[in-house]
């Protein structure tokens, strides 16, 4: 058997084997709610997601809430601004766009909570 025979047996085998592949985990994840987070600004994310978010009481008055769950799914984390291993809690700055805004999240992550300590709208030059 010729190699390019050969090799077209195992492409036409390798697509199926992804297009099934493909198949049972989008339906797995829709079913369970479960998310592939494989990338590090995903795992952060979902990291702070996880826990209840508490809000600073100095910028509870200004802070769009749409704009930060939105931000906290969608959003940027900013690693050389973040600081992850500082203790007790680890700082992650999370940046993004929400309805033609640049905004800015710096947040605190505990054990037990997630701490929102800045809420900044960043203007584009």
């Amino acid at each position: 058997m010729s190699f390019l025979k050969r090799f077209g047996y195992y492409a036409i085998g390798l697509s199926v084997g992804l297009l099934f592949l493909a198949f049972f985990l989008r339906r797995k994840s829709e079913e369970t709610g479960v998310e592939f987070c494989y990338l590090p600004n995903c795992r952060v994310l979902k990291a702070l997601r996880e826990q209840p978010l508490e809000v600073d009481p100095e910028i509870r008055a200004r802070v769009d809430t749409l704009a930060v769950a939105y931000l906290l799914r969608e959003g940027d984390v900013e690693f050389d601004l973040s600081d992850p291993r500082s203790e007790p809690c680890g700082v992650f700055v999370v940046t993004g766009a929400f309805e033609e805004d640049l905004f800015q999240l710096t947040l605190e992550r505990c054990d037990s909570v997630t701490r929102l300590t800045r809420y900044n709208s960043v203007m584009e030059d």
